[in-house]
């Protein structure tokens, strides 16, 4: 059986979604991040090296990072189900956002929550200032003009169909909502998206996802 090994308000909340969606048996292994660092406990890394979430073990095998994670559970128990046929347009399409948003979308976005942070305890107070001049340099020169340049593509593109790939729910729906919920949670850096908006209420509706909230516990991202 499938081990989910999951770290409370986390990207692993994606896998037991897509676990739900498929019907899939697994087990939960649950985590919680320290208080006061917010970082994951020192016990994952007894799972994989690098002590983060998410990672799952199938059959004993340890297999980490979300992407790579999904495509294993949609080959080994999919059946052909939230993905289209392998060779097609719609495959490669796919693939594409199953890359795209750990590799591109999420990188901004950590970087706006690690630069926010910066300007907050336990930043000493005599250097917040500079760290918010630095923060919103940084913001204003790089981070928000790139991530509205990524959401206004994403928008357009779930303004076709309403979903990332073809006329239903397919993994690249599950990969592409964590950071979209995080593009909401971050200074409201997807408002005035609509279609965005519209997509993630169509999702957090659906009763896998709502199934997989109750698995996982409370979910709330970090901002």
């Amino acid at each position: 059986m499938i081990v989910v090994h999951h770290l409370e308000n986390s990207r692993s909340q994606r896998i037991l979604w897509l676990l739900e969606e498929l019907g899939v048996p697994y087990s939960v292994k649950r985590y919680l991040r320290d208080p006061k660092t917010k970082l994951a406990p020192p016990e994952l890394k007894a799972v994989h090296p690098l002590g983060k979430s998410p990672v799952i073990t199938d059959d004993g095998e340890v297999i980490a990072e979300t992407g790579a994670i999904i495509e294993d559970i949609l080959e080994r128990h999919g059946n052909g189900r939230l993905m289209p046929a392998a060779g097609t347009p719609e495959h490669r399409r796919l693939r594409y956002w199953l890359h795209y948003a750990e590799g591109s979308i999420m990188p901004l976005l950590v970087m706006k929550l690690i630069f926010t942070a910066t300007t907050r305890p336990p930043t000493p107070w005599l250097i917040r200032p500079i760290a918010k001049a630095i923060a919103g340099g940084v913001g204003q020169a790089y981070i928000d003009p790139n991530l509205k340049q990524n959401l206004t593509m994403i928008e357009a593109e779930l303004g076709k169909t309403g979903w990332f790939v073809g006329h239903d729910l397919t993994a690249a729906d599950i990969i592409m909502s964590f950071p979209l919920q995080a593009a909401m949670s971050r200074g409201g850096a997807a408002s005035g998206f609509p279609n965005i908006a519209a997509f993630l209420a169509r999702i957090e509706a659906r009763p896998a996802y709502k199934k997989a909230l109750e698995v996982g516990g409370p979910f709330a991202l970090l901002s």
